[in-house]
């Protein structure tokens, strides 16, 4: 089982790792673009440039902090820990899905099995939190038994 949750980890690191360098391309070009636009005649074209380039630098280094944060969480998952509880880094297998807890990432395929990765944060990692095989919980009216976590 750990090599299936180091084969999801890698997923979800490569996926950050790519987002993280697009939303940092994005946030050059912009400010780049924001650095080109010339003064011309007409003051506010000039002005209303800058400020779009502005505030496109903005979003996207909005993107690598979460990015960034994410690599984080990513760094504290440790592959070797099985724990009988969910925890950050636990496979936990349902009676309706199969979630990595980790990061947001969403559906992931690893042989042909799909797993759904999820934040600790979100509102289902936070209702997993803690539970162990056998537990249930409810989801958008939807209840789900806890089948194994590990």
């Amino acid at each position: 089982m750990n090599h299936l949750r180091e084969q999801l980890w890698m997923q979800c690191q490569k996926m950050v790792e790519h987002r993280l360098a697009t939303a940092q391309q994005a946030m050059d070009a912009a400010q780049q673009s924001a650095n080109q636009e010339e003064k011309s005649s007409a003051g506010d074209k000039y002005e209303t440039g800058r400020a779009m380039a502005q505030l496109e630098r903005d979003k996207a280094a909005t993107q690598v902090e979460e990015n960034k944060k994410m690599l984080i969480v990513l760094s504290q998952i440790k592959h070797s820990t099985i724990a009988e509880r969910v925890t950050l880094g636990s496979v936990v297998v349902t009676d309706r899905n199969k979630f990595y807890v980790s990061i947001g990432a969403g559906k992931l395929e690893i042989g042909g099995e799909s797993y759904i990765a999820i934040s600790t944060q979100s509102p289902i990692g936070q209702l997993l939190l803690h539970k162990c095989a056998g537990e249930f919980f409810s989801f958008n009216n939807q209840k789900q038994t806890i089948i194994s976590v590990s």
